[in-house]
């Protein structure tokens, strides 16, 4: 009976205080979010499971973590600078059709994640990519090049002639120094082929970012 009325009055004080903090608790959580969620879990948890430690302490402690939350994001709205350090800014990933590497390692990140979350965007052919930004959040923001976007209402009455949305597969040959030879199967190209083309570009397979082949046939290479 003890922790059920500790849980019906730890549910209330952590709906309250998650109220307080906004829906950004819920989605697209920064380092710090996910950090302030993670401590506030565990102490409505041990304040609930935990019949030693008094119920009061577990209450404070939480309307404490609350309420610093709650001032830091306060301190975020009205500073930019204080964002930046809490939340982070958005990093470059690719631009100027090509990947910065610094930028990934930075992150932790490689070709073939970013290219993961260029396809959860609905772009599978990177050269459509303009450019790509890894968000404070986590997420991955695409923009596509001029010539690939949507077409709008205001283009249809202008009459300019409709921009391009095809898309075609692209096979991913060689990623980050990794050949798959699944997709070279699949390209209709075999090893022979390659052996040849990167001979002719001076370049090793360990050498290279990104190697595609589109239905098309169409390569596109990214070396390290």
């Amino acid at each position: 009976m003890a922790i059920i009325i500790r849980s019906l009055i730890m549910f209330i004080v952590l709906f309250g205080v998650v109220k307080i903090l906004g829906k950004k608790q819920i989605k697209n959580l920064t380092l710090y979010d996910y950090i302030l969620s993670i401590t506030i879990g565990s102490i409505t948890a041990d304040s609930v499971i935990s019949l030693d430690t008094p119920l009061y302490d577990g209450v404070l402690a939480l309307v404490v973590f609350g309420g610093i939350g709650y001032f830091i994001s306060l301190l975020s709205y009205y500073n930019h600078n204080i964002s930046e350090v809490m939340d982070g800014e958005p990093v470059i990933l690719f631009s100027n059709n090509n990947f910065n590497y610094e930028n990934l390692e930075k992150c932790k990140l490689n070709v073939a994640k970013v290219l993961e979350g260029c396809r959860l965007k609905g772009c599978f052919d990177i050269n459509e990519l303009d450019c790509v930004l890894l968000e404070p959040s986590g997420g991955i923001s695409v923009l596509l090049k001029s010539n690939y976007q949507p077409t709008t209402n205001n283009d249809l009455k202008s009459s300019i002639k409709k921009k391009s949305s095809k898309q075609t597969l692209n096979y991913l040959v060689i990623v980050d120094g990794i050949l798959n030879e699944e997709e070279l199967r699949k390209a209709q190209k075999n090893k022979k082929w390659l052996n040849k083309f990167l001979h002719d570009k001076q370049l090793k397979i360990a050498n290279i970012a990104l190697l595609t082949i589109d239905c098309n046939s169409k390569i596109t290479l990214f070396s390290k």
